[in-house]
């Protein structure tokens, strides 16, 4: 297992402990995909999770580009009509920088 799939079942763990629950992991499409798929109440909650094992480069929180964060949305607008989905969505980001997590609600 690579530590970006070990951060992904870190993250899922810790938002489940945080009271979300979770509905899907690791949906693709062509254009972007979604590492998490979560439930706060009446939102949908589509997490992006980064890992870096060093601070270079300004570390996981500074590691989401512009072009990503445009797949993400693009996916999880598909995931939502093809699901029959209208509720709320938001966009959370938990950034992994070696040992420290840090869970951006609402991120972009």
């Amino acid at each position: 297992m690579t530590q970006g799939q070990q951060a992904e079942l870190a993250a899922k763990a810790y938002l489940q402990r945080q009271g979300l629950h979770f509905i899907a992991q690791n949906v693709r499409y062509p254009f972007g995909e979604i590492d998490l798929v979560m439930r706060a109440g009446e939102y949908w909650v589509f997490v992006e999770v980064k890992y870096r094992a060093r601070q270079h480069y300004g570390g996981a929180l500074n590691a989401l580009s512009q072009a990503q964060i445009a797949r993400i949305r693009r996916a999880a607008s598909h995931y939502l009509q093809l699901h029959d989905i209208d509720a709320p969505c938001r966009f959370d980001l938990i950034a992994f920088d070696a040992d420290e997590v840090q869970w951006l609600v609402d991120a972009f």
